[in-house]
């Protein structure tokens, strides 16, 4: 018996991956399209379809975290606005340099190993941070390293004209145009939102803390998300059956990744997000190598660990936040007893 065209399988896989990529679309601040786009195209379905709803998996699921991280106050839209402004500058630039690259016939070897490199990059910097901050006891020693060492040195440079964060302190305009169109630049380069390389961004060079990082990231990618689904939508990119199911299990996994990012320890949140980018890096060069020796079993496989990796991780978060909604319930009762 088939739903929507689909088996029950099929449809099961999609509501369940669902939720696990929103958990770590809310959690993390960065998209789902490096998870969800191979794994279509695995599963057999176009690549514009496969690009074209992992854009409006993306779109649905920001508006959802925006809305949960404005809730908690940790969005800010003025800092937002201008990433998205030269973010796409940056993402245009970076789509021609593919053109250009493809002209040499080099653009599929550069776009993947700069994914690779990234992704790795990436995942190592926020390990090697948790590492340094795991010996940090003192309660006011850890509300200095809210903002990474890299990213107050360069607020020291006081280079006008500044803009004042919501989250606290300021930061240089030139820091913020600058680190937006690189990130543009790269998105537009390797062809995803940016989310993995937005949000670090943000915390790293501009200094925001992690949980404003997050939401502001979401933020500054939902208009794109949004222009790129109406795109692929005019042409028939996107398949409505199958970003349906996907945002019914991420509207409930969503909401609970926003939240856990004010219950979760921010070196435990460091920590997760280094290891889902380790191992999507090894993920994608899995698939890389496939393409390359024409071996499907590798790009299975990789497929394999980038499924594997967003259910254990989101798994790891959301049994975090079961032991401290249980632990609330158990101490409310013990300060009852002791009134």
């Amino acid at each position: 018996m088939e739903l929507l065209g689909l088996s029950p399988a099929l449809l099961a896989l999609f509501v369940s991956f669902g939720f696990a990529v929103g958990v770590l679309f809310g959690f993390f601040g960065m998209g789902g399209s490096f998870l969800i786009t191979p794994t279509l195209l695995i599963l057999g379905y176009p690549a514009p379809v496969a690009i074209g709803s992992g854009l409006a998996f993306y779109f649905g699921t920001s508006v959802i975290a925006v809305l949960k991280h404005y809730d908690v106050g940790e969005v800010d839209y003025r800092l937002g606005a201008v990433l998205f402004v030269v973010l796409s500058i940056g993402i245009e630039l970076g789509s021609r340099l593919v053109f250009g690259l493809e002209a040499l016939g080099i653009a599929e070897l550069v776009t993947g190993v700069a994914y690779v490199v990234l992704l790795a990059g990436i995942g190592l910097l926020f390990l090697r941070r948790a590492y340094r901050l795991e010996d940090v006891e003192d309660d006011e020693t850890v509300s200095d390293e809210e903002i990474p060492p890299v990213a107050r040195r360069i607020q020291s440079y006081e280079v006008p004209p500044m803009l004042s964060l919501t989250s606290g302190g300021r930061a240089s305009l030139w820091t913020i145009l600058g680190s937006g169109g690189g990130v543009g630049l790269v998105s537009g380069l390797i062809g995803v939102g940016g989310g993995f390389i937005r949000m670090p961004a943000i915390y790293y060079l501009i200094g925001t803390p992690l949980t404003a990082a997050v939401g502001t990231s979401l933020f500054a990618g939902l208009f794109s998300g949004a222009f790129g689904t109406f795109t692929y939508g005019l042409s028939g990119g996107v398949d409505l059956a199958v970003v349906s199911l996907l945002l019914v299990g991420s509207a409930l996994g969503a909401r609970i990744g926003s939240a856990a990012t004010t219950i979760v320890e921010e070196d435990d949140v460091i920590v997760y997000f280094g290891l889902m980018m380790v191992l999507a890096s090894a993920g994608i060069g899995l698939s890389e190598l496939a393409d390359w020796l024409g071996t499907s079993a590798l790009d299975v496989l990789s497929v394999v660990l980038l499924v594997g990796s967003s259910f254990a991780v989101a798994a790891i978060i959301l049994s975090q936040v079961l032991t401290s909604a249980g632990d609330g319930e158990t101490d409310t009762p013990s300060a009852t007893d002791g009134k």
